[in-house]
This record gives structure tokens, C-alpha cells and sequence, in this order.
């Protein structure tokens, strides 16, 4: 057995049988494959700790004086900036006959926007520096749409269906790892106010991680696409199309006509409860008396700790069943969430003490544990779901539809935010239950 093999036995649980359905001519490949996408991933997953928007970007943002208005802007132009460009970019992408070289290309432009932040936060304040910040950001979630994209088509073209999940997992894990060390950083060197001198090394360190991403990603041996030409017409339902008109038409069809690919985009939209629920755990636990800024080294490692015991965990279950695990994770959530609000509701609570501390850093732990099952579950489902050009198609069209139904689930829940926190949280925790509901209905795609 050759070193990658073994390496790669001994990290996943091989399946033998879904490997034997893939092309011969990349059977081979798959444990040098696997151990590539497992390191990029880590080290994207790594940097992406590093440009946090909701933990590191709004501390630099106070670090340099940047108006509070606009921190409010960095969690949107992160998550929907990434999102909502990708079906309209997918006919671009579709044209590529290895789709590896659209992931190096967005890897470099994430490195060429965090270099931008590194270089603005070392030498602006105020408000022209945090201007400059979020176009950077802007330019950084264009990049990250191209290697979303991209990236669930490679590993479906070079990793069988089996082993997918627990590349993703692995990849969660490893950056868990790093938002711990992280967390004790800044627990341990940044105390209460946080210089912006560190930072700006952090987000040098950043730009470096996407730059081996990058030199990582290239060296994948992916099958050519003998179907992708930039002058092609394809007239299939599974063919990338080629016009704009022709995409957008196609789109609007998918989304009417494939009731399984519909019910998983609307599944989706409702398991945002782990995804939206723990800044509003923070702001309740700040609003109760606990600390601010001094806590949130804190919660980093409660997140990065999830992340790390989640990872690999989540990985496996995927496998097994993604929707399983998705169904799973939102009854959690939105019973952790439900038990939170019940609690701070009690007479007599007080969050200043050690136990309402403590019960803030549990619940927040808990639902980023369950969002790291929730997130390596639905990549896996939408992976296995289809093949070909439809799974990229699938891809951009879902992540696209994400785009808007997070702003418009974020909206919803800001507003009630301003009757109070307490209430945006219940409306979080009854929408993950309908997606339990809805989940359930879901068709089974993995092999597990």
C-alpha cells in the first residue's frame, strides 16, 4: 500500500464500493485527492476563522475606530455576498473544463482582499478605513462564491459518495483547532481592548493561508469536463447553459419543476436556526450583565471546541445520512434555544453570576456544535443529490436562493430583535422545528 493510501485509510472510512462507481481513470487518485481536498479545505476552514465577521472583523472594527453603524453591515456582505452571485456566475464556471482552476482562482482573490484588510488596518482609522474594509470583504465573498461552487463539483468528480462528509468533517475539525488557539490568544494577550497591531498580523497570516490553498488546490488530479466549451450550446436539462436568458429560464424551471431539489432549498432556509440564533445569545448574555468584549475570547473557543469534537463526528454521521443529521441537528438547536429563553425568563434570573455565565457559554456551545452537523450535513446531501453539471447547477441555484432567504429570515429577526431579544430567538427556534418537520420528507441520498 502506498504512503498516501495509508495516510488516508487511517484518517477516513474508506468505501470501497463507492469508489468502484467512479471513472477508472480516477479510481486511483483518490486517496492523493482526498488527502489534497482534506489539507485545502483545512486550511480554508483555518482562514476563515482568521476573517471572521462576526468575531475578529467587528473587534478590528472598534480596534481602529470604525463608526458602530457599519460593523452591522460585515455578517450580511459576508454570508449573502457569497451567496447570492452564484447562479448567475455558474454559466461562466460551467464553462471550465477543470473546475479546480475556478477554486485557485477564488482562493487568490479571498488572499488579495484579506491582504487588503491587513494593509488598511495597519495604516487607516475611522470611517474611510472601515469603507475600505467591507469592499474588501465584498471582494472576498465574490471570491468565496467562486470556490463554493466550485469545490462540491471537484470533490463529486474526484471522492466517492461514502467518503465525502468525512472530508468535510475533517476539514471542520482542523479549523475548530484553530479557533481555540485563537480564543486562548485573545484571552491571553488581548485582554479587555484589543490593539490593532496583532490583528493586523493575523489578517497578514490570513492572506498567507489562502495563498497555500491555492498551491494545494492546483495539484488536485481532476477529470477533465470533455462536455464544457465556451462556445457550446447545450440544450439538455443537465447541460450548462450558455445565455444568460438561458440560465435564469433554467433556473426558474429547476425550482418549479424538481419538487426534491425545491424541498431541500426550503429544508434549508428553515435550519437557519443554528446559524442565526448565537449572535443573539451573545447580545442576551451581554444584556444580562455578563461581559463584552473581555467575553467573547470566550465564546471563540466555544465555538472552535464545537467545531473541533463536531468535525470529525458530523463527517461520519453525514455519510450515513446527511438528512438524518441535518433533521437532527435543528431539533437541538431549536430545543437548546427554547430552553435558554425559558430560563433567562424566570424570575429571579441573574446572568451576572457564574452559573448564568456559564449557562450563556453552553448554549452557545451547543448551538455551534449542532451547526457544524447542520453545515456538513446539508454539503454532503446537496453533493450526493446529483451528479454532473446538475449537482453545480444545484449548488449555485441553492446557495443563490440562500442568499435571499437569509436576508429576508435576518430581517425578520432583527426587527423582532427591537421588541426584544427573547422574541427573535422563539421565532429562530420555531422555524428549525418546522425544518424538522420538513426535513424528515426529505428523500434519502446517502449511502449509509
Amino acid at each position: 500500500m502506498k504512503p498516501t493510501e495509508r495516510i488516508y485509510s487511517a484518517l477516513l472510512r474508506r468505501d470501497r464500493e463507492s469508489e468502484e462507481e467512479l471513472p477508472e481513470r480516477v479510481r486511483g487518485d483518490v486517496p492523493g485527492n482526498g488527502l489534497r481536498l482534506v489539507w485545502a479545505n483545512a486550511l480554508q476552514s483555518s482562514g476563515d476563522q482568521v476573517v471572521n465577521a462576526s468575531t475578529v472583523l467587528p473587534w478590528l472594527f472598534h480596534a481602529l475606530g470604525v463608526p458602530a453603524a457599519l460593523v452591522g453591515a460585515l455578517v450580511p456582505i459576508r454570508e449573502s455576498g457569497s451567496m447570492l452571485p452564484q447562479a448567475f456566475l455558474t454559466p461562466l464556471i460551467l464553462r471550465a473544463r477543470y473546475r479546480k482552476w475556478v477554486f485557485v482562482t477564488g482562493s487568490l482573490v479571498q488572499a488579495s482582499s484579506v491582504a487588503v484588510m491587513a494593509a488598511t488596518a495597519a495604516l487607516g482609522r475611522g470611517l474611510p478605513a472601515g469603507a475600505v474594509i467591507l469592499v474588501a470583504l465584498a471582494a472576498f465573498s465574490l471570491g468565496r462564491c467562486l470556490c463554493s461552487v466550485s469545490a462540491k463539483d471537484v470533490q463529486g468528480r474526484t471522492v466517492p459518495s461514502g467518503e465525502r462528509g468525512q472530508i468535510n468533517g475533517l476539514a471542520t475539525a482542523a479549523a475548530g483547532l484553530v479557533a481555540v488557539t485563537l480564543g486562548l490568544g485573545i484571552r491571553v494577550f488581548g485582554g479587555e481592548e484589543l490593539d490593532a497591531g496583532p490583528l493586523v498580523w493575523l489578517l497578514a497570516g490570513g492572506a498567507a493561508l489562502w495563498v497555500g490553498v491555492a498551491w494545494v488546490y492546483s495539484q488536485v488530479r481532476e477529470p477533465a469536463d470533455d462536455g464544457a466549451s465556451a462556445g457550446q450550446d447545450h440544450s439538455s436539462d443537465d447541460g450548462p447553459p450558455v445565455r444568460w436568458h438561458d440560465w435564469l429560464v433554467r433556473t426558474y424551471r429547476l425550482l418549479r419543476e424538481d419538487r426534491s431539489f425545491r424541498h431541500f432549498v426550503a429544508v434549508r432556509g428553515f435550519l437557519l436556526v443554528s446559524a442565526l440564533s448565537p449572535p443573539f445569545v451573545v447580545t442576551l448574555a451581554t444584556r444580562s450583565g455578563t461581559s463584552g468584549l473581555s467575553g467573547l475570547g470566550g465564546y471563540v473557543i466555544a465555538s472552535g471546541v464545537a467545531a473541533l469534537l463536531g468535525g470529525r463526528l458530523a463527517g461520519r454521521l453525514a455519510d450515513r445520512s446527511s438528512r438524518k443529521l441535518m433533521t437532527f441537528g435543528a431539533a437541538i438547536a431549536s430545543a437548546v434555544v427554547l430552553a435558554l429563553v425559558l430560563v433567562v425568563s424566570l424570575p429571579g434570573f441573574n446572568g451576572t453570576t457564574a452559573w448564568g455565565s456559564a449557562l450563556f457559554i453552553s448554549c452557545y456551545f451547543l448551538l455551534t456544535l449542532t451547526h457544524t452537523g447542520i453545515r456538513v450535513g446539508r454539503k454532503t446531501y446537496v453533493v450526493d443529490m446529483a451528479e454532473g453539471d446538475r449537482r453545480t447547477t444545484y449548488v449555485a441555484v441553492s446557495n443563490s436562493a440562500m442568499g435571499l432567504i437569509l436576508l429576508v429570515v435576518g430581517g425578520l429577526s432583527s426587527l423582532l430583535a427591537l421588541l426584544g431579544v427573547v422574541w427573535a430567538l422563539v421565532f429562530l427556534a420555531v422555524l428549525g422545528l418546522v425544518g424538522v418537520v420538513a426535513g424528515h420528507r426529505l428523500p434519502e441520498v446517502s449511502r449509509g
